[in-house]
């Protein structure tokens, strides 16, 4: 509903539950806006695949899953180590809008039968130096507009802080 509300005639996108696999398909038509497909209905899917779309430029959102490749569970060192680079960012961004709407992140390496992250400490790490980052500059536009919508919804905005410290330790312990 929030980010339907704040992005279906603005992008001409809109947030729709999906089955098994998550994906972004581009607008297709005057009556076809974009889509941000989550899967199953998960709350954590949905936070997940906006922020993918909130870093997505303008070209980028013309194209199928952003024209990004995946490469499925069970990669190989080299391709998880590839798969971690690109997700930093939409994990951090994805950390942040659940500690704006109260729920419970979770670290994703997404590669439970090709032996796991590359460097699981290193991974987890980089995500909580780019989500501080976030938190002192400011998220990309329209993932800060999302943030603040969350926040608002939910009432957290007066613990945020708070929130992001203990959750800091939990997820990354430094």
């Amino acid at each position: 509903m929030l980010f339907n509300d704040l992005f279906r005639e603005a992008y001409r996108t809109e947030l729709v539950k999906g089955s098994d696999e998550p994906e972004y398909i581009p607008e297709s038509g005057p009556n076809r806006p974009a889509r941000v497909v989550f899967a199953h209905g998960y709350y954590a899917s949905a936070l997940h695949e906006i922020s993918h779309w909130c870093i997505a430029g303008e070209y980028r959102r013309t194209l199928h899953d952003y024209g990004y490749w995946y490469c499925p569970d069970g990669r190989t060192p080299q391709q998880q180590q590839a798969f971690e680079q690109v997700e930093v960012k939409p994990q951090a961004i994805e950390w942040l809008f659940s500690l704006a709407s109260g729920s419970r992140f979770h670290i994703s390496v997404d590669n439970l039968s090709g032996g796991g992250a590359s460097n699981e400490e290193r991974f987890r790490r980089n995500v909580r130096t780019q989500a501080s980052e976030f938190l002192e500059r400011g998220l990309p536009t329209r993932a800060q507009v999302f943030f603040v919508a969350l926040a608002t919804f939910y009432g957290t905005g007066e613990i945020l802080g708070e929130r992001w410290r203990e959750d800091a330790r939990r997820i990354a312990p430094l």
